[in-house]
Protein backbone atom coordinates (compact mmCIF):
# COMPACT_ATOMS: atom_id res chain seq x y z
CA UNK A 1 0.00 0.00 0.00
CA UNK A 2 0.94 3.82 -0.87
CA UNK A 3 -0.05 4.97 2.63
CA UNK A 4 -0.14 3.62 6.12
CA UNK A 5 -2.95 5.49 8.79
CA UNK A 6 -1.33 7.84 11.25
CA UNK A 7 -2.24 6.82 14.54
CA UNK A 8 -1.27 10.37 15.97
CA UNK A 9 -3.19 11.81 13.00
CA UNK A 10 -6.16 10.56 14.26
CA UNK A 11 -5.53 11.43 17.94
CA UNK A 12 -4.98 15.02 17.18
CA UNK A 13 -7.76 15.07 15.14
CA UNK A 14 -10.22 13.60 17.64
CA UNK A 15 -8.93 15.96 20.08
CA UNK A 16 -10.09 19.13 18.13
CA UNK A 17 -13.39 17.81 17.09
CA UNK A 18 -13.90 16.28 20.52
CA UNK A 19 -13.33 20.01 22.04
CA UNK A 20 -15.57 21.43 19.76
CA UNK A 21 -18.52 19.23 20.20
CA UNK A 22 -17.99 19.11 23.92
CA UNK A 23 -17.91 23.00 23.98
CA UNK A 24 -20.63 23.34 21.39
CA UNK A 25 -22.97 20.33 23.80
CA UNK A 26 -21.71 21.90 27.23
CA UNK A 27 -22.34 25.61 26.50
CA UNK A 28 -25.51 25.56 28.82
CA UNK A 29 -25.16 21.86 30.51
CA UNK A 30 -23.10 20.07 33.37
CA UNK A 31 -24.30 17.05 32.38
CA UNK A 32 -25.14 14.71 30.00
CA UNK A 33 -28.10 11.71 29.76
CA UNK A 34 -28.14 8.58 27.87
CA UNK A 35 -30.96 9.61 25.65
CA UNK A 36 -28.47 12.27 24.54
CA UNK A 37 -25.39 10.28 24.43
CA UNK A 38 -27.28 8.22 21.76
CA UNK A 39 -27.48 11.39 19.36
CA UNK A 40 -24.73 13.54 20.35
CA UNK A 41 -22.94 12.84 16.78
CA UNK A 42 -24.38 13.20 13.90
CA UNK A 43 -22.35 10.11 12.97
CA UNK A 44 -23.98 7.29 14.67
CA UNK A 45 -21.10 5.21 15.26
CA UNK A 46 -19.52 7.38 17.76
CA UNK A 47 -22.34 7.74 20.05
CA UNK A 48 -22.37 3.46 19.74
CA UNK A 49 -18.65 3.41 20.77
CA UNK A 50 -19.48 5.71 23.42
CA UNK A 51 -22.42 3.41 25.00
CA UNK A 52 -19.99 0.68 24.22
CA UNK A 53 -17.50 2.30 26.72
CA UNK A 54 -20.04 2.60 29.26
CA UNK A 55 -21.04 -1.01 29.11
CA UNK A 56 -17.14 -2.13 29.91
CA UNK A 57 -17.30 0.46 32.65
CA UNK A 58 -20.76 -1.55 34.02
CA UNK A 59 -18.90 -4.66 33.71
CA UNK A 60 -16.02 -3.77 35.72
CA UNK A 61 -18.39 -1.93 38.28
CA UNK A 62 -20.07 -5.19 38.75
CA UNK A 63 -16.79 -7.25 39.24
CA UNK A 64 -16.10 -4.63 42.33
CA UNK A 65 -19.54 -5.80 43.92
CA UNK A 66 -18.26 -9.14 44.07
CA UNK A 67 -17.18 -10.82 47.06
CA UNK A 68 -16.31 -14.23 48.83
CA UNK A 69 -19.21 -14.11 50.76
CA UNK A 70 -22.15 -13.78 49.08
CA UNK A 71 -23.89 -16.16 46.33
CA UNK A 72 -23.12 -14.16 43.18
CA UNK A 73 -24.45 -17.20 40.81
CA UNK A 74 -28.26 -17.39 42.25
CA UNK A 75 -30.80 -16.73 40.63
CA UNK A 76 -32.59 -14.32 43.00
CA UNK A 77 -29.31 -12.26 42.72
CA UNK A 78 -28.42 -12.39 39.14
CA UNK A 79 -32.10 -11.11 38.70
CA UNK A 80 -31.61 -8.55 40.77
CA UNK A 81 -28.46 -7.10 39.22
CA UNK A 82 -29.81 -7.26 35.73
CA UNK A 83 -32.95 -5.45 37.13
CA UNK A 84 -30.34 -2.87 38.79
CA UNK A 85 -28.89 -2.76 35.71
CA UNK A 86 -31.57 -1.83 33.83
CA UNK A 87 -32.48 1.49 36.48
CA UNK A 88 -28.95 2.65 36.16
CA UNK A 89 -29.07 2.60 32.26
CA UNK A 90 -31.87 4.89 32.39
CA UNK A 91 -30.10 7.46 34.51
CA UNK A 92 -26.76 7.63 32.84
CA UNK A 93 -25.51 11.45 33.86
CA UNK A 94 -21.94 12.34 33.06
CA UNK A 95 -20.31 15.45 33.52
CA UNK A 96 -18.15 16.96 30.96
CA UNK A 97 -14.28 15.82 32.41
CA UNK A 98 -15.53 12.10 32.55
CA UNK A 99 -17.44 12.39 29.13
CA UNK A 100 -14.34 13.51 27.70
CA UNK A 101 -12.11 10.67 27.47
CA UNK A 102 -14.60 8.61 26.47
CA UNK A 103 -15.70 11.28 23.06
CA UNK A 104 -11.53 11.03 21.97
CA UNK A 105 -11.61 7.32 21.73
CA UNK A 106 -15.02 7.11 20.14
CA UNK A 107 -14.09 9.63 17.19
CA UNK A 108 -10.89 7.55 17.38
CA UNK A 109 -11.79 4.10 16.58
CA UNK A 110 -14.59 5.62 14.10
CA UNK A 111 -11.82 7.46 12.48
CA UNK A 112 -10.41 4.22 12.58
CA UNK A 113 -12.99 1.39 11.27
CA UNK A 114 -13.47 4.35 8.28
CA UNK A 115 -10.16 5.18 6.71
CA UNK A 116 -8.14 1.51 7.89
CA UNK A 117 -11.16 -0.64 8.29
CA UNK A 118 -8.25 -3.40 8.22
CA UNK A 119 -6.06 -1.68 11.18
CA UNK A 120 -9.21 -1.71 13.22
CA UNK A 121 -10.09 -5.68 11.79
CA UNK A 122 -6.59 -6.67 13.09
CA UNK A 123 -6.99 -4.66 16.57
CA UNK A 124 -10.57 -5.99 17.40
CA UNK A 125 -9.40 -10.02 17.02
CA UNK A 126 -5.79 -9.49 18.69
CA UNK A 127 -8.14 -10.31 21.81
CA UNK A 128 -5.62 -10.13 25.10
CA UNK A 129 -2.73 -11.61 24.85
CA UNK A 130 -3.00 -13.05 21.55
CA UNK A 131 -6.56 -14.93 23.48
CA UNK A 132 -9.63 -13.67 21.39
CA UNK A 133 -12.56 -14.57 23.53
CA UNK A 134 -15.67 -15.08 21.30
CA UNK A 135 -18.50 -13.91 23.45
CA UNK A 136 -16.28 -10.71 24.28
CA UNK A 137 -15.79 -10.46 20.13
CA UNK A 138 -19.63 -10.93 19.75
CA UNK A 139 -20.23 -8.08 22.58
CA UNK A 140 -18.05 -6.07 20.29
CA UNK A 141 -19.84 -6.62 17.15
CA UNK A 142 -23.15 -5.44 18.82
CA UNK A 143 -21.72 -1.49 18.55
CA UNK A 144 -20.37 -1.79 15.27
CA UNK A 145 -21.99 -0.63 12.18
CA UNK A 146 -19.78 0.06 9.66
CA UNK A 147 -17.41 -2.14 7.82
CA UNK A 148 -18.99 -5.00 9.90
CA UNK A 149 -19.58 -7.93 7.08
CA UNK A 150 -16.38 -9.42 7.05
CA UNK A 151 -16.13 -9.71 10.98
CA UNK A 152 -20.10 -10.73 10.94
CA UNK A 153 -18.88 -13.31 9.01
CA UNK A 154 -16.15 -14.66 11.40
CA UNK A 155 -18.26 -14.78 14.05
CA UNK A 156 -20.41 -16.98 11.87
CA UNK A 157 -17.34 -19.58 11.49
CA UNK A 158 -16.69 -19.35 15.53
CA UNK A 159 -20.31 -20.30 15.70
CA UNK A 160 -20.51 -22.83 13.33
CA UNK A 161 -17.49 -24.41 14.93
CA UNK A 162 -18.52 -23.60 18.66
CA UNK A 163 -15.55 -22.10 18.67
CA UNK A 164 -15.58 -19.92 22.46
CA UNK A 165 -11.70 -19.43 22.57
CA UNK A 166 -9.18 -18.74 19.82
CA UNK A 167 -5.45 -17.24 19.30
CA UNK A 168 -5.36 -14.24 17.64
CA UNK A 169 -3.45 -15.69 14.70
CA UNK A 170 -5.43 -18.23 14.26
CA UNK A 171 -8.50 -16.01 14.09
CA UNK A 172 -6.47 -13.55 11.56
CA UNK A 173 -5.90 -17.01 9.65
CA UNK A 174 -9.70 -17.30 9.13
CA UNK A 175 -10.83 -13.70 8.91
CA UNK A 176 -7.74 -13.58 5.92
CA UNK A 177 -9.91 -16.30 4.25
CA UNK A 178 -12.95 -14.56 4.46
CA UNK A 179 -12.38 -11.07 3.44
CA UNK A 180 -10.87 -13.09 0.03
CA UNK A 181 -14.19 -15.12 -0.23
CA UNK A 182 -16.71 -12.04 0.49
CA UNK A 183 -14.65 -9.86 -1.95
CA UNK A 184 -14.50 -7.22 0.74
CA UNK A 185 -14.80 -3.06 -0.48
CA UNK A 186 -14.84 -0.68 2.18
CA UNK A 187 -17.69 2.02 2.96
CA UNK A 188 -17.36 4.74 0.61
CA UNK A 189 -15.97 7.53 2.99
CA UNK A 190 -17.00 10.65 1.45
CA UNK A 191 -20.51 11.13 3.72
CA UNK A 192 -18.40 10.78 6.34
CA UNK A 193 -16.21 13.51 5.50
CA UNK A 194 -18.53 15.52 4.63
CA UNK A 195 -20.05 15.20 8.34
CA UNK A 196 -16.71 15.39 10.70
CA UNK A 197 -16.18 18.46 8.78
CA UNK A 198 -19.62 19.96 9.86
CA UNK A 199 -17.87 20.10 13.04
CA UNK A 200 -13.89 20.48 12.48
CA UNK A 201 -12.63 20.51 8.78
CA UNK A 202 -10.84 16.75 8.24
CA UNK A 203 -8.71 16.63 5.20
CA UNK A 204 -8.71 12.86 4.89
CA UNK A 205 -5.15 12.87 3.36
CA UNK A 206 -3.49 14.26 6.63
CA UNK A 207 -4.69 10.90 8.21
CA UNK A 208 -1.79 8.85 6.81
CA UNK A 209 1.86 8.87 6.49
CA UNK A 210 3.06 9.35 3.04
CA UNK A 211 5.41 6.64 1.63
CA UNK A 212 9.10 8.20 0.49
CA UNK A 213 9.56 6.96 -2.85
CA UNK A 214 12.99 5.19 -3.24
CA UNK A 215 15.49 6.39 -5.84
CA UNK A 216 15.93 3.57 -8.46
CA UNK A 217 18.92 1.29 -8.26
CA UNK A 218 20.99 1.06 -11.57
CA UNK A 219 22.80 -2.35 -11.42
CA UNK A 220 26.44 -2.42 -11.90
CA UNK A 221 27.32 -1.80 -15.25
CA UNK A 222 24.01 -0.78 -16.48
CA UNK A 223 24.24 2.54 -19.12
CA UNK A 224 23.49 5.87 -16.81
CA UNK A 225 20.99 7.53 -19.43
CA UNK A 226 19.53 3.92 -20.07
CA UNK A 227 15.86 4.30 -20.04
CA UNK A 228 15.07 0.74 -18.98
CA UNK A 229 17.41 0.04 -15.98
CA UNK A 230 17.41 -3.44 -14.67
CA UNK A 231 15.38 -4.16 -11.70
CA UNK A 232 16.98 -3.89 -8.16
CA UNK A 233 17.50 -7.12 -6.17
CA UNK A 234 16.47 -7.57 -2.81
CA UNK A 235 19.94 -7.21 -1.91
CA UNK A 236 20.31 -3.42 -4.14
CA UNK A 237 16.69 -2.65 -2.52
CA UNK A 238 18.36 -3.20 1.10
CA UNK A 239 21.82 -1.24 0.37
CA UNK A 240 19.64 1.76 -0.49
CA UNK A 241 17.88 1.48 3.58
CA UNK A 242 19.00 3.70 6.07
CA UNK A 243 22.25 1.39 7.75
CA UNK A 244 20.97 0.50 11.14
CA UNK A 245 23.13 2.71 13.90
CA UNK A 246 24.88 0.85 17.69
CA UNK A 247 21.75 1.32 19.18
CA UNK A 248 19.87 -0.54 16.69
CA UNK A 249 21.53 -3.50 16.83
CA UNK A 250 20.14 -4.29 20.16
CA UNK A 251 17.11 -4.50 19.01
CA UNK A 252 18.47 -8.01 17.00
CA UNK A 253 15.20 -10.19 17.43
CA UNK A 254 15.99 -14.51 17.93
CA UNK A 255 12.91 -15.47 15.45
CA UNK A 256 10.68 -13.05 13.25
CA UNK A 257 7.59 -15.73 14.01
CA UNK A 258 7.51 -14.45 17.52
CA UNK A 259 7.71 -10.66 17.15
CA UNK A 260 5.58 -10.26 14.18
CA UNK A 261 1.92 -8.09 15.28
CA UNK A 262 -1.31 -9.49 13.82
CA UNK A 263 -1.25 -6.26 12.05
CA UNK A 264 2.06 -7.17 10.41
CA UNK A 265 0.94 -10.33 9.64
CA UNK A 266 -2.12 -9.22 7.96
CA UNK A 267 -0.32 -6.80 5.80
CA UNK A 268 2.29 -8.76 4.79
CA UNK A 269 -0.02 -11.62 3.82
CA UNK A 270 -2.22 -9.32 2.14
CA UNK A 271 0.52 -7.45 -0.03
CA UNK A 272 3.25 -9.71 -0.61
CA UNK A 273 2.30 -13.22 -0.57
CA UNK A 274 -1.08 -12.62 -2.60
CA UNK A 275 -3.47 -13.12 0.59
CA UNK A 276 -2.45 -16.63 1.25
CA UNK A 277 -1.41 -16.90 5.08
CA UNK A 278 -0.29 -20.17 4.53
CA UNK A 279 2.41 -19.36 2.16
CA UNK A 280 3.51 -16.85 4.60
CA UNK A 281 3.54 -18.70 7.13
CA UNK A 282 6.16 -21.14 5.54
CA UNK A 283 8.23 -18.01 4.24
CA UNK A 284 8.59 -16.72 7.98
CA UNK A 285 9.77 -20.69 9.13
CA UNK A 286 11.61 -21.41 6.70
CA UNK A 287 13.49 -17.40 7.30
CA UNK A 288 13.94 -18.24 10.84
CA UNK A 289 15.38 -21.28 10.08
CA UNK A 290 18.15 -19.67 7.98
CA UNK A 291 21.55 -18.87 9.28
CA UNK A 292 22.23 -15.88 8.35
CA UNK A 293 21.49 -12.52 6.17
CA UNK A 294 23.49 -14.23 2.80
CA UNK A 295 21.16 -17.30 3.08
CA UNK A 296 18.22 -15.06 3.91
CA UNK A 297 18.65 -12.85 0.61
CA UNK A 298 19.49 -15.97 -1.08
CA UNK A 299 16.07 -17.53 -0.50
CA UNK A 300 14.07 -14.50 -1.31
CA UNK A 301 15.20 -13.78 -4.50
CA UNK A 302 14.71 -17.13 -5.30
CA UNK A 303 11.01 -17.39 -4.13
CA UNK A 304 10.01 -13.71 -4.07
CA UNK A 305 11.65 -11.30 -7.04
CA UNK A 306 8.15 -10.05 -8.25
CA UNK A 307 7.71 -7.75 -4.83
CA UNK A 308 7.35 -4.69 -5.24
CA UNK A 309 10.37 -3.61 -3.68
CA UNK A 310 9.34 0.35 -3.40
CA UNK A 311 6.17 -0.54 -0.76
CA UNK A 312 6.34 0.34 2.63
CA UNK A 313 5.24 -3.47 3.18
CA UNK A 314 8.61 -4.30 1.36
CA UNK A 315 10.78 -2.27 3.43
CA UNK A 316 9.31 -2.64 6.85
CA UNK A 317 9.41 -6.71 6.35
CA UNK A 318 13.32 -6.62 5.15
CA UNK A 319 13.77 -4.22 8.47
CA UNK A 320 12.59 -7.19 10.37
CA UNK A 321 14.92 -9.50 8.52
CA UNK A 322 17.34 -7.68 8.93
CA UNK A 323 17.00 -7.55 12.62
CA UNK A 324 16.71 -11.06 12.61
CA UNK A 325 20.45 -11.65 11.19
CA UNK A 326 22.06 -8.57 12.48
Amino acid sequence: MDEKISLEAIALYSDAYADKMLKRFFADKSRITGQEVLVFSDIQQINLFIVRELFKTWKEEIKKLKSPFFDYENTDVKEALEAFMNVLSKNISIDQPHFAPLLKKSVSQTLLVIFSPYDYFSMIIAGTNNKLNVDVFREELKYLRINKAPLEKLLQHFDEKQIKEISGNEAFAMLDHILEEVNFTPEDVDSFITRFSGVEKLDPEKLYVKKIEPAPVAKPGTPPNSDKPEKPTIHDSLAQQPKQTLADNFRKIDRIKDRLTINQKFMFTKVLFHGDFELFSKAIDDLDRLADMPAALKYMERLYDEWDRESEEFHEFMEMVEKRFS
